[in-house]
């Protein structure tokens, strides 16, 4: 029997999503967002994170929700993914979980292109779901949205992602 993975869960729109705690670096409130002129909408601009340059994407807005104003529950949770680090604004975080392989089942085919794209599964937590992102494909700006619509094929992130310290504690 495999043992539970640890996940970082968070809210965007009211729908709670969790994300491998092994690629968050670190959450915080949000402070200063600079804007990135001709951005994504998605976009938001970048951050000075522990010493980073940091891009910051919007959740709600890559997924095709509507942007609301930031308040004192929006969180900037910062991960890792192929070597650089991005910053995700959501609505709220906090939550630590174990999820054991038994409590995962595959997306529905109902959830195309989101399952295709953005959810690796959906768990099970003491009645009420949540939707497992594969990180690596909701950094992947080349994808189209949630909503179907897509890009110009440009990585809005290239050239403003962090890459990781060289050492850390």
């Amino acid at each position: 029997m495999t043992d539970s993975a640890a996940y970082i869960l968070f809210v965007v729109a009211g729908t709670t999503y969790a994300v491998r705690s092994e690629a968050v670096r670190h959450m915080e409130m949000i402070e200063q967002i600079t804007p990135v002129p001709n951005a994504h909408e998605y976009l938001e601009g970048v951050v000075f994170s522990r010493g980073q340059i940091v891009p910051v994407l919007n959740l709600r807005a890559r997924f095709g929700f509507e942007k609301v104003p930031h308040d004192l529950r929006t969180r900037l949770v910062v991960v890792e993914s192929g070597g650089r680090w991005v910053g995700l604004t959501v609505d709220s975080a906090r939550e630590f979980v174990r999820i054991a392989p038994a409590d995962v089942h595959p997306p529905s085919q109902a959830m195309a292109p989101l399952s295709t794209n953005y959810v690796e599964g959906v768990a099970t937590l003491g009645g009420r779901l949540v939707l497992l992102l594969n990180i690596e494909e909701v950094l992947n700006t080349n994808t189209a949205r949630l909503t179907g619509g897509g890009g110009d094929g440009a990585d809005p992130t290239a050239g403003h992602a962090a890459s990781p310290p060289a050492a850390r504690a």
